[in-house]
């Protein structure tokens, strides 16, 4: 089998956001960059089922050279080779585009993403991938099992949890639960410098959505304590002051 993982450049969680530009421009000075955390779940569990020989494992990233770092990790984590598309990942669809672009060239059993990143949160990428490439997509799934022809992939509903059974090819958006995460070892980031990294030019495409400005979250306010035995005080600040009620 043959699995192709898309992989993302994220902040790591604990970085302080900071802009320029007139909060046009996020400020990447210091800031450690990671492999987006839902990536790599979905980058395990592709280890795991090619594991012994079954299969190959492409990372691919759409990415300026900078972020050639976080595609070696995914290496040394066991992916068997890269690809880095040459430009900076606009938006979700132009990253989509050049994602489709490849797989046209360079088709795949399964092709898996993370559910989200986690500077976006957008949750865009596998679906447009799957209308794209004209084959089935599946958002947020958390469970992923395979035979020689078709996958059984589990992911939860509303009051429950939906199972399906889907032919190869097909996207999947993988969430916590299909897999654990890897740490590599000494022997996988050493294989790494020697794995095959391919960088190709993006092909043209049309970006869609422009950045105006970024903006951090309003600062949380003072907690203001209220007895359990007032709760006339409560129920009054909740209308006049909150303005909840």
């Amino acid at each position: 089998m043959n699995i192709l993982v898309c992989i993302s450049n994220v902040p790591d969680t604990t970085t302080k956001i900071t802009f320029t530009d007139n909060n046009t421009q996020f400020n990447s000075a210091g800031v450690q960059f990671i492999i987006n955390p839902y990536d790599e779940i979905a980058l395990a569990r592709a280890i795991e089922l090619t594991d012994g020989g079954k299969g190959n494992v492409t990372v691919i990233h759409v990415g300026e050279a900078a972020n050639e770092p976080t595609i070696r990790k995914a290496l040394a984590i066991g992916a068997t080779d890269a690809v880095r598309i040459n430009s900076a990942a606009h938006d979700a669809f132009f990253v989509a585009e050049q994602i489709a672009a490849y797989v046209k060239q360079h088709p795949f059993d399964l092709i898996l993403t993370g559910r989200e990143s986690i500077d976006y949160n957008g949750s865009k990428v596998a679906a447009m991938l799957g209308e794209l490439l004209d084959i089935p997509s599946v958002s947020i799934i958390k469970k992923l099992d395979t035979t020689d022809s078709e996958a059984t992939v589990e992911r939860e509903i509303e009051g429950g949890k939906e199972v399906l059974t889907i032919p190869y090819p097909f996207v999947a958006g993988c969430a916590e639960g299909v897999a654990e995460p890897k740490i590599p070892n000494m022997r996988g980031i050493m294989g790494a410098r020697s794995k095959p990294l391919t960088v190709l030019e993006p092909v043209e495409a049309t970006v869609y959505s422009e950045i105006l400005s970024y903006e951090t979250p309003a600062p949380r306010g003072q907690v203001k304590l209220v007895s359990t035995d007032e709760t006339a005080q409560l129920v009054n600040m909740l209308h006049t002051e909150a303005k909840v009620i």
